[in-house]
Parts: C-alpha cells; structure tokens; sequence
C-alpha cells in the first residue's frame, strides 16, 4: 500500500486507528500543542477572528469552524477574548471537525456553553460566512512519498518483508510519477524524496471555492515549510519521543512538514486570496503577544508568572517553535489584508 494509504489507516481505523483509541494530546498524551502550553495563543486568535469579522461587515451568522479541535483548549480560549466584542459571539455557530471519537467528550466539556456541532468533513459544515482555524491539522494529513530512482521516480510502498514485518519497499519507476513531482525537483540525484499531500490540496481548494462565494477567511498553524523541501519528513511520536514510523501502527502519532507553497497554490488557483506564510514567532508578535504577557503578568502569583513566561517563550522562540511553525491566511477576494500579515 502507498505511505498514504498506510498513514490513514494507522490514525483513523475504526477500532485500531491512532486517533480512534484514546486522548494523545498533553503530558499525559504523546504530545502537547500550542494552545496547551499558553493561553495567550488561543486568545489572540480569537481577537484576530473578530476583527475579520467585523472586517466583513460583522454579519449576524457566521459560521465557526476548527479542524482537529483537540481538547477544546484552543477554542475555549478563542471564545473567552472573542467574547468581548460585543455580537460576535451571537453570531456564532461552531462546527468541530473531528475524526476521534474520544476527544469528542472532552471538546463538549470543554465548550458546552457555545453548544457545538460535530462533524468529521469539511465538506459538510453549512454555507454562510465563514471563520475557520486550523493549528497543527494540515501535518496529520496523509502523505504520498516519492524517491529519484535512475531514470524516473517511485513511489515509497508499505509493505511485508520476508519475516513479514512491516518494510518500506518502491514501486517501479515511472514517468508518470515524475509528473507528480514539482518541475524544479524532478532532476533531483538518486535517492532524493518528494512528499505530496493530496488531501491538503484537495482542502485548500475546496475551502477557496467556498471563499469565493461567501465571505470569510481561515488560517492555518503548522509546522513545515515554503521553499527547502527537507525530503523524507514523516515521523512518529509516542510519549513525547520518536518512535518506529513503522513499528506498532496505531500506537503512535504519524505526521509530515507541511509544504506551504503547495497549499498556498492550490488555494490561490481555486479563487482565494492568499497571505503569508510568516513565522508563529513573527505573527503571535504582530497580534500583541508581549502586550497580553504584560497585563496577565500584573494579576497573576509568581508560580503562574513563571508558566506565563515559559509558554509564551516557547511558542516564540526561534529555537523552539517561533519559526519551524508558519502561519498562514486564506481570504475571499475583495477582503483588507489580515492583522499579522500586514493588516492593522
């Protein structure tokens, strides 16, 4: 089977899958995401939301959407500063996109005052309005892997080895997979890989084509990048540390660095406007991160000035996750540039 088929299954099985057998996120979990380490992220967020909103011309229904909401952290947050500008959250109707059925519990504890909606595709969220936000969704999409053989390329296959475990093996080479290849990378020297997300191109033009009937905007966290493709990307987690991609398929996270320009395209020639993307660090900063430091800071004892302090460090510094994590909008046509990407 290809990577990608590998990839889905071993997250979204219906009784095996990754995302299907438990909570993954938090120190408990295999991994922690921006909003579980500050509440300053979840909360400009929120204000960068209301303030298209109100670029929009503040309709009385708009339709409020988070991919892979988590544990509901993020939005929480969102709806707590969000809350302050007065209609919007009125206006408000939230769909969750969500493929785990644990989590599920967790997001309707977390936000049952805003009473949401489920679903597990995009597809089906309701026309109107639209608000959407999507941190750390896009690396969990499955890929496709290709590798530079001699005259062509393959692609990467699962598949069982001789004491039938699980093995990466490559299809013959084919010209007809060159042409899946970006232009500049066919001629790469033998070994290289290419990484592909079909489901991430198929998302961004959807989302476009809807954008470009009714008015809205979405942004995208991540982690990945725009112009280096690194190569082979895909990794696991499993209790906060590396583990076998292959070794104990639904055991752990599989994920891959997004490829930004790729999305930004396939959005762009669907009919949106695209901006960014720029770094977390640079972002958080443009939106204000500092200024809300400061003024938690003021109430808060010094065991939560420390946490203040390190969470916001860490979703800023280059060193941590300021620049290996991009952001990036998508808008209608017609709409001002968004704050953080060179709107006020």
């Amino acid at each position: 089977m290809t990577v990608a088929a590998y990839m889905a299954m071993a997250l979204h099985d219906p009784d095996f899958g990754y995302y299907t057998r438990g909570n993954p996120l938090g120190a408990r979990g295999d991994f922690v995401t921006a909003p579980e380490i500050s509440q300053i992220f979840g909360e400009l967020i929120g204000l960068w939301c209301t303030d298209l909103w109100q670029r929009m011309g503040a309709p009385n229904r708009v339709v409020l959407v988070e991919l892979g909401p988590g544990r509901g952290t993020l939005m929480a947050d969102f709806l707590r500063a969000a809350s302050r500008v007065p209609g919007f959250r009125e206006a408000l109707r939230l769909y969750l996109v969500e493929a785990s059925p644990p989590l599920w519990e967790l997001q309707q504890q977390a936000l049952s005052e805003i009473d949401p909606a489920w679903t597990s595709r995009f597809d089906d969220v309701p026309d109107g309005p639209l608000l959407l936000v999507a941190n750390e969704f896009l690396d969990a999409l499955p890929i496709r892997q290709l590798v530079r053989a001699r005259s062509h390329w393959a692609e990467r296959m699962v598949a069982a080895d001789a004491s039938e475990r699980l093995a990466f093996a490559d299809s013959p080479e084919s010209p007809a997979l060159s042409l899946l290849v970006p232009p500049d990378r066919r001629d790469a020297a033998p070994g290289a890989v290419a990484e592909i997300c079909p489901a991430a191109a198929t998302l961004a033009a959807a989302l476009a084509e809807r954008l470009t009937h009714h008015p809205g905007a979405a942004l995208f966290i991540d982690y990945g990048y725009v112009d280096c493709p690194p190569g082979d990307t895909l990794t696991a987690i499993s209790a906060h540390r590396g583990a076998d991609v292959l070794g104990d398929p639904g055991a752990a996270d599989l994920s891959a660095h997004v490829d930004f320009a790729a999305f930004a395209t396939a959005a762009r020639e669907a009919g949106a406007v695209v901006y960014g993307p720029v770094t977390q660090r640079d972002f958080l900063l443009a939106l204000g991160a500092e200024t809300r430091l400061a003024a938690l800071l003021r109430q808060a004892d010094p065991n939560q000035r420390r946490t203040l302090k390190s969470g916001l460090r860490r979703l800023i510094d280059p060193q941590e996750m300021g620049t290996l994590f991009k952001v990036l909008a998508v808008t209608s046509p017609g709409l001002p540039a968004p704050a953080g990407f060179g709107g006020e």
